[in-house]
């Protein structure tokens, strides 16, 4: 399609990012970079909407500007004072990673939704978040002039339990941060020392909360020791959510507080090292948008263990064990194969590497920006 000869203004909503690393704030930090590396049109500026507090800047390219906002995400006045704020940037278009855009304001709307679980499993969030996506959700998607969507499960979410056109819908997939890769052992074995851990552990990284299903990953490491004494530690790497007291209850219920590690907030260059160290990843959980740990720790070659739920077949492919999150037995099943037979290992992780690499964030930026293109040039 040919581009109009005047200079088009896109805004990328990036307040989040000041209140949180992972997910949405990762999501965001990525494809803004990507962008900031491909544009090289005159015609097009980009003006990155970030929270006046936040000391990170994005990316400072000729064509790429920050913008520092009062209004912060969440917040109850959001629909009323953010709209002022953004009407001096004169936006064509504003791209909302966090579902919700503004709903007042002359320019045109793309939104991601990365999964619909307020929908499908109310009760896995906290009342406030359901109170902020449910309240919005229905009305997000039908003023957005197009939705991204992670995955072809949360597309079919999205015409299913949204009655949103298919047309309306392009599904991006996300990508692993390039920041993961594999390390040789000397390297990564640094890390693990400082963590006070041997390579070999059972891994599991995400928040803590109950859609992630713990206490089911919890009953079935029991059952492994039970059978294996000398299993590995199950090492939990991550931020406590909501709801996660349960964990730890639950652990203490079990007897396995000397077998259990949590590490709170690792930073990145330790996750490197933690997915390079496991013998087996694991995320069972009952719904995922997208999955991303699965993709990162395939990178690193760590071997797989997923549920067969929502987005994780479709991201993981043919290179994981996927395991029914209710089945704790079938999980204990999984671990002890993957864990005791060495060329069941290797072929995950080879299938893993070539699984991982199908998915980069330079094509969920070109993909990214094609629609805003398709938008601006096509309405």
């Amino acid at each position: 399609m040919k581009a109009p000869d005047r200079q088009w203004t896109i805004g990328i909503d990036a307040r989040l990012l000041h209140y949180q690393r992972g997910g949405i704030a990762q999501y965001t930090r990525q494809l803004v970079r990507e962008l900031a590396q491909m544009e090289n049109d005159e015609r097009r500026r980009y003006i990155v909407l970030q929270s006046r507090k936040d000391g990170d800047t994005l990316a400072e390219r000729p064509r790429m500007q920050r913008a520092n906002l009062w209004t912060p995400p969440h917040n109850r006045f959001e629909q009323w004072t953010l709209p002022v704020e953004l009407a001096r940037w004169r936006l064509d278009l504003l791209h909302s990673p966090d579902f919700i855009p503004p709903f007042r304001g002359r320019f045109r709307r793309v939104i991601t939704v990365h999964d619909l679980n307020f929908e499908l499993y109310p009760q896995f969030l906290t009342a406030e978040s359901r109170r902020y996506y449910n309240g919005q959700i229905r009305r997000a998607v039908a003023v957005a002039d197009h939705i991204l969507a992670d995955s072809h499960a949360t597309r079919d979410d999205l015409v299913r339990l949204l009655d949103v056109p298919p047309g309306k819908i392009t599904v991006v997939w996300l990508a692993p941060n390039p920041i993961y890769r594999r390390l040789p052992p000397e390297e990564y074995g640094l890390a693990l020392n400082k963590l006070g851990l041997d390579a070999g552990y059972i891994l599991f990284t995400g928040t803590l909360e109950p859609r992630k299903n713990l206490p089911g990953l919890l009953a079935a490491y029991r059952a492994l020791r039970d059978s294996q004494p000398a299993a590995p530690l199950l090492v939990l790497a991550g931020r406590r959510g909501w709801l996660y007291d349960e964990v730890f209850s639950r652990i203490e219920q079990l007897r396995l507080s000397t077998s259990v590690r949590f590490i709170e907030n690792p930073p990145d260059q330790d996750l490197l090292a933690l997915y390079n160290g496991a013998g087996v990843f694991v995320l069972p959980s009952f719904y995922e948008g997208f999955g991303l740990p699965v993709l990162e720790a395939m990178t690193c070659g760590a071997p797989v263990i997923a549920a067969n739920r929502a987005s994780l077949p479709e991201v993981a492919g043919q290179a994981a064990r996927l395991i029914e999150p209710e089945d704790t037995a079938e999980l204990t099943d999984a671990l002890l194969q993957v864990l005791g037979d060495p060329a069941l290992r290797a072929r995950m992780i080879d299938g893993g590497y070539a699984q991982a690499a199908r998915f980069s964030w330079a094509e969920t930026a070109r993909q990214t920006r094609a629609v805003y293109y398709k938008i601006l040039f096509e309405h």
